[in-house]
């Protein structure tokens, strides 16, 4: 007995169709981990707000969160201390840790250096002068206008960074661009100094800034520096693409099609919008953008299509708790954020050495 069998469709030349392959069952079940794997964070994301939300120096119970969006009422001080306090300090936190986490990524991946984060090529420390100008010469007083000048300056920095790295005959390599940014960085930082030293004023604004805080600030500040948040993390978030490719090499990276100008150009427009803006509302956070790309690597591989949005949530993770930490551990006073994330960040950075050393024997 003969069996009928369908042939494929023909195209218009006669030749057949071809059959799409299915995917392999490998790579569906590790997109489906990955995917499984960023519902969890934000879950986990969830959890943190609650508690940044409910807990503080100040003792209210765990529910006056939830209570104050069912029924605000304008004469309870803990329905106060949550909406004019905890709220905008847990907004900040929630911006500025994405944007150090994915500024961090980013330059990892444009580096090739695990160690690199803003800091290490003075991307911050031009960001900080820049501030600190305004503040001095100037006389700016708000987030709202340290904003342009913390983004100036951490353009400058950047493509000052990248014409020192870039001179000679293999051009802005990794090591290159990490050692022009560490003597950038030792520069900026004493001419940042021997301004405060000279303006008495201008040191007392800014000591209180430069530890790192998400406290002193409201929605408003958040709000107007949204804009800037936003065209960053987009720009971040669609450079995953470039960094693979920068992974592979520049040889490598032009064989296969990417523009490697173009793609340094993206990742330094995310950067400079991201640490820019997180500075400027913030003050200089270290570690987040050194540790958090390397926890999202071991969770997602070396893909940054998935590293890039696991360091977006992993490190307001981090920077939230280190936040709820600073204001429970101390007792009545509280720690700074940007002391409590040294004080966490510093073995892991000491670690994460160790471990390179170990590997490079």
């Amino acid at each position: 007995m003969s069996v009928d069998v369908a042939p494929a469709p023909a195209s218009a030349t006669g030749a057949r169709a071809p059959v799409a392959e299915p995917a392999h069952p490998a790579t569906s079940r590790r997109t489906t981990s990955l995917v499984t794997g960023l519902v969890v964070a934000v879950v986990l994301l969830g959890v943190v707000v609650v508690m940044s939300l409910a807990y503080g120096s100040r003792a209210t119970p765990p529910s006056t969160p939830l209570d104050m969006l069912l029924g605000y009422d304008a004469i309870d001080n803990d329905h106060l201390a949550v909406l004019t306090v905890r709220l905008p300090r847990t907004v900040i936190g929630l911006l500025v840790g994405a944007s150090l986490g994915l500024a961090g990524a980013i330059i990892q991946g444009v580096t090739r250096n695990p160690l690199a984060d803003p800091g290490l090529l003075g991307v911050n420390a031009g960001a900080a002068f820049g501030i600190v100008v305004a503040i001095s010469v100037l006389s700016v007083t708000t987030p709202s206008g340290y904003v342009l000048f913390g983004i100036l300056g951490a353009a400058i920095a950047s493509a000052v960074v990248f014409v020192i790295a870039s001179i000679g005959r293999d051009g802005a390599t990794p090591v290159k661009l990490a050692l022009a940014g560490a003597a950038l960085t030792a520069v900026v930082g004493s001419l940042t100094t021997a301004v405060l030293l000279s303006d008495q004023a201008t040191f007392d604004q800014y000591r209180f800034w430069a530890v790192g805080t998400l406290s002193g600030r409201d929605l408003d500040d958040t709000a107007a520096l949204a804009p800037f948040f936003a065209v960053g993390m987009v720009a971040a978030l669609a450079s995953g693409r470039m960094l693979n490719g920068l992974a592979m090499g520049e040889d490598l990276a032009r064989a296969l099609g990417h523009r490697i100008g173009w793609s340094r150009a993206l990742a330094g427009v995310s950067v400079m919008l991201l640490c820019g803006t997180a500075t400027s509302l913030a003050g200089p956070i270290a570690f987040i953008g050194l540790t958090v790309p390397h926890l999202a690597r071991f969770i997602a591989g070396p893909d940054y299509r998935w590293v890039l949005p696991y360091s977006m949530l992993l490190a307001p993770i981090l920077l939230l708790t280190a936040d709820v930490l600073g204001r429970l551990v101390p007792g009545p006073g509280e720690l700074q954020v940007g002391i409590v994330v040294a004080f966490l960040g510093g073995p892991v950075f000491i670690a994460l050495v160790r471990r390179r050393r170990v590997a490079e024997l």
